[in-house]
């Protein structure tokens, strides 16, 4: 009886945690080329940003439940998108059937969602500055792509973004985009690290100094990442995306001459250039 009972309360457990859900308002949104995208909106209280909210491959929209939560804990509004061929978007055609190559495949017209998304959010009275893009894994890339094509969106958060998912290109993206950027990965996958290491620098020298945020973390990747470590420094960079200014010393540490001589600035030598990647360049 005893048994039977843990493993009754066991599946009760399961079940609810499978069914967990985005809360909001359930919104259709329609793309340029027949998609139809199912969402969830939440708006934002008074001077708060909207966080468009983009899954991993082989996911959709209540993976965000945890993250969209806390979110409306903070007033920060979000609009969760299914992407095309997940979840309910699944009208045309499912992912598994998507061309995995070709810049014109539907991994890269998942930019169309988001423009559908965008004109969504236009609607409701939001200006871009209003609004910023959060990508999981497969939705970082996405992200990244749209951010170039949406150049004054507050912000774009990628976690844990590769350089290329299914020939989703991130550093041509981040090299267009001018804006704030946050970067989160993990240092046990190796490979993930280097790369969105590499990202993290293409948008510094994009964006500039103040305006990226990398963050690290033990392990995970995508959703779980994001809920098990990320969670409240990105919540920190929606709510104060830009890192304070370096305010000066107050004590007057200035010398008359230098004891040790003149310095003169070095240019850097030819092995220190060799060291930046020339796709930065």
């Amino acid at each position: 009886m005893r048994k039977y009972f843990f493993v009754t309360f066991l599946i009760v457990c399961l079940g609810s945690a499978s069914s967990a859900q985005v809360k909001g308002t359930p919104v259709g949104l329609r793309t340029q080329d027949g998609w139809n995208i199912a969402a969830v909106y939440q708006p934002a209280q008074a001077d708060k940003k909207t966080v468009l909210l983009l899954h991993d491959v082989g996911k959709n929209k209540h993976e965000f439940t945890t993250f969209s939560d806390r979110l409306a804990d903070n007033g920060i509004g979000f609009l969760a998108l299914d992407l095309r061929g997940h979840g309910q978007s699944t009208n045309l055609n499912i992912y598994d059937n998507f061309a995995k190559t070709g810049v014109d495949n539907d991994y890269n017209k998942m930019t169309r969602d988001v423009d559908a998304a965008m004109t969504f959010l236009k609607g409701k009275n939001l200006a871009e500055e209003d609004i910023v893009f959060v990508g999981a894994g497969m939705g970082a890339n996405v992200a990244a792509k749209a951010a170039s094509l949406w150049p004054s969106v507050a912000g774009v958060a990628l976690i844990t973004p590769v350089t290329n998912f299914r020939d989703v290109l991130t550093i041509p993206a981040l090299r267009v985009y001018k804006g704030n950027v946050f970067i989160a990965a993990a240092a046990d996958d190796k490979k993930t690290f280097l790369e969105a290491s590499l990202l993290r620098n293409v948008a510094f020298l994009s964006s500039g100094e103040g305006k990226v945020v990398f963050a690290t973390a033990y392990d995970q990747s995508a959703h779980a990442l994001l809920d098990r470590w990320i969670m409240p420094e990105l919540i920190q960079w929606l709510l104060t995306p830009l890192r304070p200014d370096i305010k000066p010393d107050l004590l007057d540490l200035s010398v008359e001459e230098e004891p040790y001589g003149s310095y003169e600035d070095v240019a850097p030598s030819a092995t220190e250039e060799a060291l930046v990647p020339s796709v930065l360049l």
